[in-house]
């Protein structure tokens, strides 16, 4: 095979290879090693067997439950937070701050409105997140709701999903990205690979405009690298602070004299229940930032 140069996408990671979408619509599979850094969403540049690849505009990562950091995808710009009754709570408010900090838009997803208590569920979460987000109520098990959100993504937008275990956001890609099932069942039978290989995450393009990466597996979503100044500043529900600046730059919103987001609860502009959650967080991100320093100094 000639050598060539064309700029190609990542649209797919196998173990031993990923599959490139090239400018002019061409798809080749190419071999990389199981550790080689390369995601989805990655754009690329083949020379041969040899991929380059060009500087990310974001990334997204997440921690599992044993503290491993994973990289997850590349040069997204949303992220959908999908929720359902019964989903633990702060899950949302850590996803929020994760994904401003990544520079992604959140935006979040309830699905399940068909079942009882979504009424109660969908006014709590549009009192607490409506100036923070855009939301989006759905059934996936009754296909209901859908234009709203699809009319959200066809506007160039390439995301993901994140939600706790049991939210339903493997039904919900089925619906938004029904040829997934059949794409990665064939992609698996490339040149004899399929049985060697496992799919990490793929990336389709909808229908109606926008794209979205499935990434298998990908349930729980703990902070990574979130710093207490972001949290500071990303935490929901405490924006309308940025117009009236804190006195100290690295403010934490804990006792510091000009706090903007303190005098704020104290009007009752902020409740006091997102400060209480706030504060339950900070102390869970400042613990993070502590034990990763007594591990540094102890290597």
């Amino acid at each position: 095979m000639n050598s060539f140069t064309p700029n190609g996408l990542i649209v797919a990671h196998h173990g031993i290879s990923v599959e490139v979408l090239f400018e002019h619509g061409q798809r080749r599979m190419v071999r990389v090693k199981r550790n080689s850094g390369h995601v989805v969403g990655d754009n690329v540049v083949v020379t041969g067997e040899v991929l380059k690849r060009l500087p990310r505009r974001t990334e997204l990562r997440r921690r599992d439950a044993r503290g491993s950091i994973h990289l997850v995808a590349a040069n997204l710009d949303v992220l959908g937070i999908v929720v359902a009754p019964l989903s633990p709570g702060g899950f949302i408010d850590r996803a929020i701050v994760a994904a401003q900090s990544a520079l992604l838009k959140p935006f979040l997803v309830v699905n399940k409105c068909d079942l009882e208590g979504t009424t109660e569920l969908l006014a709590e979460l549009n009192r607490v997140y409506r100036g923070s987000l855009p939301i989006f109520p759905i059934s996936a098990a009754e296909r209901s709701g859908f234009a709203p959100l699809e009319e959200f993504l066809s506007h160039g937008h390439r995301g993901a999903f994140v939600g706790t275990t049991g939210v339903g956001k493997s039904s919900l890609l089925n619906v938004l990205c029904p040829e997934i099932d059949l794409k990665v069942g064939s992609l698996s039978l490339y040149k004899g690979m399929g049985r060697h290989t496992t799919t990490v995450s793929t990336l389709h393009a909808l229908s109606g405009g926008g794209e979205l990466v499935d990434t298998p597996g990908f349930r729980d979503f703990g902070l990574v690298d979130i710093t207490v100044e972001e949290l500071a500043e990303y935490f929901p529900g405490f924006e309308d602070h940025r117009n009236v600046a804190c006195k100290f730059r690295n403010c934490r919103h804990r006792t510091e004299p000009g706090c903007a987001v303190l005098s704020l609860v104290e009007q009752e502009q902020i409740p006091a229940e997102r400060y209480a959650t706030y504060m339950v967080i900070l102390k869970e991100v400042e613990s993070l930032q502590a034990a990763a320093r007594s591990r540094d100094w102890k290597n």
